[in-house]
């Protein structure tokens, strides 16, 4: 019998794939089960862009950068970059009228590697014209429940899918795991952020500002006791943490926006869309400026094109980014992300 290869041996190693297999082939399973799911609800799948002028708006993701040079005497030298989400091209199809549609898109995120992160992954993102949030969450529920096993877990974290999957907004979670923490009374103010978590026996961290003392907090108090038992959706985010979410009409404080948790997993993000060009440009003009104050020059601009888009009027509906390699883990019991990818870009 053949000695096993070395743990250094290429993801390409007959072994390392055997090692693999049964984690591919349920996540062969997962990707026909997706496509029937969606096509038998009447959505479209598309094909959007890997090469594109801007990658995605948000402030935190890095991307990588590639340039066009013409050779056939087509067009002018240009950056170009890898996308970090099929978002704004897909919202575009929805401008243009093509109705209900969801993308398989293998995205790039550059600097991310972790046992649940890789730099080159796949999103599965899907967007319907006139859905509001709370049922895109019935569809979130309906779709997990038909390619899924009923019970999924990670790490020792249990989750039943046959559950009804719990809804419970930002403001409702500070309060029962921040000490009663009004975060909405904050309002994006660092100060007044600063002075509640300390009251609360979290001191601040120096020149820590509001977002990072808000996502410290989730991420240390909040999120562990997320998706464990049941599945959860966290909800009604600080406006602050809008992005492409509109707010609340009824409390223009929150946005309409929601995180899936399955299983300790961060799993989906999704908002009700927003349509209104003038504040996504003034969102998107700030989004830029905080991008260079972080980290400097490179980066890129402005999505032009998609504004002009909203501006030409897309229609009100909601969607979502859901991690298909972390749900491929959770449906095949992978430890981590590399096992469900058939060749790793970071073996």
């Amino acid at each position: 019998m053949p000695a096993s290869p070395p743990i250094s041996s290429p993801p390409w190693h007959p072994e390392r794939l055997a090692a693999r297999l049964p984690f591919l082939r349920r996540r062969a399973e997962l990707t026909a089960a997706t496509r029937a799911f969606f096509t038998g609800r009447g959505f479209t799948e598309v094909e959007t862009p890997c090469l594109v002028p801007v990658p995605g708006m948000e402030v935190h993701l890095h991307a990588f950068r590639s340039e066009y040079v013409p050779h056939l005497g087509q067009g002018e030298r240009r950056t170009l970059w890898l996308r970090t989400s099929p978002e704004l091209a897909l919202k575009r199809l929805l401008v243009a009228g093509a109705g209900p549609v969801f993308e398989l898109a293998r995205v790039w995120r550059n600097g991310e590697a972790s046992p649940r992160h890789a730099p080159e992954f796949t999103m599965l993102e899907w967007y319907a014209p006139g859905l509001g949030l709370a049922g895109l969450m019935d569809q979130v529920e309906a779709y997990l429940r038909a390619v899924a096993p009923p019970r999924v877990s990670h790490e020792g974290v249990a989750c039943d899918l046959t559950l009804p999957f719990e809804r419970l907004t930002m403001a409702e979670a500070f309060a029962r795991w921040c000490h009663g923490l009004d975060i909405l009374a904050t309002e994006g103010d660092a100060a007044k952020l600063r002075a509640a978590a300390a009251a609360i026996g979290v001191p601040p961290r120096e020149d820590e500002g509001w977002e990072d003392l808000f996502f410290r907090l989730v991420l240390e108090r909040i999120e562990p006791n997320l998706g464990r038992g049941r599945a959860t959706f966290l909800t009604h985010w600080p406006a602050p943490q809008a992005a492409l979410a509109r707010r609340d009409p009824a409390d223009p404080r929150a946005a309409l926006r929601f995180e899936l948790f399955v299983a300790g997993i961060e799993l989906a993000n999704a908002f009700d869309e927003l349509t209104d060009p003038v504040e996504q440009r003034a969102r998107f003009v700030a989004d830029v400026a905080e991008r260079r104050a972080r980290y400097g020059t490179e980066g890129w601009e402005v999505d032009e094109d998609f504004l002009a888009a909203l501006e030409h009027g897309m229609p009100e509906g909601s969607g979502i980014a859901l991690g298909f390699d972390r749900l491929a883990m959770l449906a095949s019991g992978a430890p981590r992300i590399t096992d469900v990818l058939w060749l790793p870009a970071l073996p």
